[in-house]
C-alpha cells in the first residue's frame, strides 16, 4: 500500500482487496459500506467471542482416535474429547456437523487434565515439544491447554442447551445451531444465544448487512469480528412478545426448510445459497424475506426497507448513535433474564 499526498486530480479507480471500489473511507472500507464512526454497545459484551484457538495441531485426532478414547473406562473421556466445528463444516456440511475432533482441557489445571491420561499423553507427546519452542513459549505454562481456550465463552456458554455458530471468513455470514459438546474452532465465532428469537436476528438482513458495513473484506469476502461487528450492532426492542414470537417463527420455518433442502440434496449451506442467488428455492428465498420483514417490525421500520442494505445500515447507525448519546433505553436481552 502506498499513500500520495494531494494528488493533483482523484484516481478515477479505487482497488481494495483487488476489488474496484468508488471510493476508500478512514476505516479502510469501501466508501458504499462505510458507517463513520460508531460504538461498541455494553448490552452487547459477552454475547459473542471467536472460537477458542489450540496453536497445536497435536490436539487435533482423528476419529478413529477420538472412538478409541471415548470407549476408554477409566475415565469418562467425553469431559475433554469434543466435535471440532470447521468453517468449511457450516459451509459444506449437509447437517452443519462438525467433521474432527479434538483434545479439549477447557482451563483446567494439569492435576484435573491428569484425570483422563490417554487424552494428557497424546497432548503430551505431540504438542509440548512445539510449546517449548521459542515462538510458543508463552504457552508452555499451560501446555496441555489451548492457546486461547475462550475462558468467558465457556463460562457464558455453560448453561445453554445449544448456541449459535457462524464462519468467520466467507462469501456470506451463515448461522447454524452447535450443540453443547461442539466445540468451534478458531475459524468459527461464537454466538451466546440458544433461543429462536435471537438466532431470527442473527440470520435477518438487518444483521448481514450491518456485517458488510462494519466488517473488513479479504478478497471480497466477509471478515465478522465480535469487536467491530457484533459490539456495535443496535439490536431490535420489540413493543411486544408478539413481534419476538413472529421472528422466533419464522427462523424456525426457514432453518427447517434449509435442512429439508440440504438433507435431500446432500449440499451444504454454500451450495444451497448460490443455487437460491440464480433463482432456485424460492420458498427458501421467500422464508428469509418474511423473517427479514419480521425482524424490521421489531424494530419499528417499515416492510419496504427490510432488504434495503443501505437503509438498514442508516437506520442502524443512528440507533447506535442514539443508544450511545442516552436518548434511548437499550435492554435488548432482557427477555432473556438479562439486565
Amino acid at each position: 500500500m502506498s499513500w500520495t499526498k494531494a494528488p493533483e486530480a482523484p484516481p478515477p479507480v479505487f482497488t481494495l482487496d483487488g476489488l474496484a471500489v468508488s471510493g476508500i473511507s478512514a476505516e479502510l472500507r469501501s466508501t458504499e459500506r462505510s458507517t463513520g464512526a460508531v460504538a461498541k454497545l455494553a448490552a452487547n459484551r459477552d454475547r459473542c467471542f471467536e472460537g477458542p484457538s489450540p496453536k497445536a495441531a497435536g490436539m487435533i485426532i482423528s476419529a478413529d482416535e477420538a472412538i478409541q478414547l471415548l470407549e476408554r473406562p477409566e475415565a469418562s473421556y467425553r469431559d475433554v474429547i469434543r466435535p471440532y466445528l470447521t468453517a468449511a463444516d457450516i459451509a459444506d456440511e449437509p447437517l452443519q456437523a462438525p467433521s474432527r475432533w479434538v483434545i479439549d482441557f477447557g482451563t483446567m489445571p494439569l492435576e484435573a487434565a491428569a484425570r483422563y491420561p490417554a487424552a494428557l499423553t497424546i497432548v503430551r507427546d505431540r504438542v509440548l515439544l512445539d510449546r517449548e519452542k521459542r515462538s510458543q513459549a508463552a504457552y508452555l505454562p499451560t501446555w496441555w491447554q489451548f492457546a486461547r481456550p475462550r475462558a468467558a465463552m465457556r463460562h457464558v456458554l455453560l448453561p445453554l442447551s445449544r448456541y449459535s455458530s457462524a464462519a468467520r471468513h466467507g462469501k456470506r455470514l451463515i448461522l447454524c445451531w452447535s450443540e453443547p459438546w461442539t466445540l468451534g474452532s478458531d475459524a468459527t465465532e461464537v454466538f451466546a444465544f440458544e433461543d429462536d428469537y435471537s438466532m431470527g436476528v442473527l440470520c435477518s438482513r438487518a444483521h448481514g448487512a450491518w456485517a458488510w458495513a462494519q466488517a473488513s473484506t479479504l478478497k471480497g469476502d466477509l471478515r465478522y469480528t465480535p469487536t467491530s461487528v457484533f459490539a456495535t450492532f443496535a439490536w431490535p426492542d420489540p413493543t411486544t412478545s408478539g413481534q419476538r414470537e413472529d421472528v422466533a417463527d419464522a427462523c424456525l420455518r426457514l432453518l427447517a426448510r434449509r435442512t429439508e433442502s440440504c438433507v435431500a440434496e446432500q449440499i451444504g449451506l454454500t451450495t444451497l445459497y448460490n443455487a437460491m442467488d440464480d433463482g432456485a428455492w424460492a420458498d427458501l428465498k421467500a422464508l428469509h424475506r418474511e423473517l427479514d420483514v419480521a425482524v424490521a417490525a421489531c424494530y419499528g421500520w417499515p416492510a419496504a426497507i427490510a432488504q434495503d442494505d443501505a437503509e438498514l445500515v442508516r437506520r442502524l447507525t443512528a440507533l447506535n448513535r442514539e443508544i450511545t448519546e442516552g436518548a434511548r433505553p437499550y435492554a435488548p436481552f432482557a427477555h432473556l433474564g438479562d439486565t
